[in-house]
């Protein structure tokens, strides 16, 4: 267990999940360094905005937010939120990802991260009935109004049954 996840174990039942998930990234120094920061989580963990403001610790030589900022403003995101809204039978990582820049970043960038119930509830039935699976979230990188999309990232997140994984791995390390 990572250092991380036994801070979420232990701070999360003082502080709320929503909270503490909050914080955590807000403070954390590999979040910290992306120059983004997380503004809200639901209490139930479905929907969480961020925000990456335009300033001189992201811009680049041509005056926008470097593309590495996008990206890690949102790459730890979808796959983290998905670990807690499962529960302790599912291993969730990351598989891959494809970013897409649709226009420099020349103002301050929002994104929203959002799992439906209904979303979570086919996750299960499918990891139950094929045990493992891979799902793709796209994020898109806005301005406040979400009227112009700047970047779109999308993640392929692998999602498995913890048995059948730790099964997987036993048998592929013989």
């Amino acid at each position: 267990m990572s250092f991380y996840q036994k801070l979420t174990k232990v701070g999360s039942k003082y502080i709320g999940l929503p909270k503490l998930f909050k914080w955590g990234f807000n403070l954390s120094p590999m979040y910290r360094r992306s120059t983004a920061h997380i503004l809200s989580v639901s209490e139930d963990l479905t929907k969480i905005k961020v925000k990456l403001p335009i300033s001189y610790k992201n811009k680049n030589y041509m005056g926008t937010i470097f593309g590495g900022s996008m990206f890690s403003a949102v790459d730890p995101i979808p796959m983290v939120q998905l670990i807690n809204l499962l529960d302790h039978h599912y291993v969730v990582w990351d598989k891959s990802a494809t970013i897409s820049f649709k226009r420099p970043g020349n103002v301050d960038l929002f994104a929203e991260f959002v799992y439906t119930q209904e979303e979570l509830e086919q996750i299960k039935q499918q990891v139950s009935e094929k045990k493992e699976l891979e799902i793709i979230k796209t994020t898109q990188l806005t301005n406040e109004d979400k009227s112009i999309v700047f970047c779109e990232v999308q993640k392929k997140i692998y999602i498995a049954d913890k048995d059948f994984y730790k099964q997987k791995r036993e048998m592929s390390s013989q």
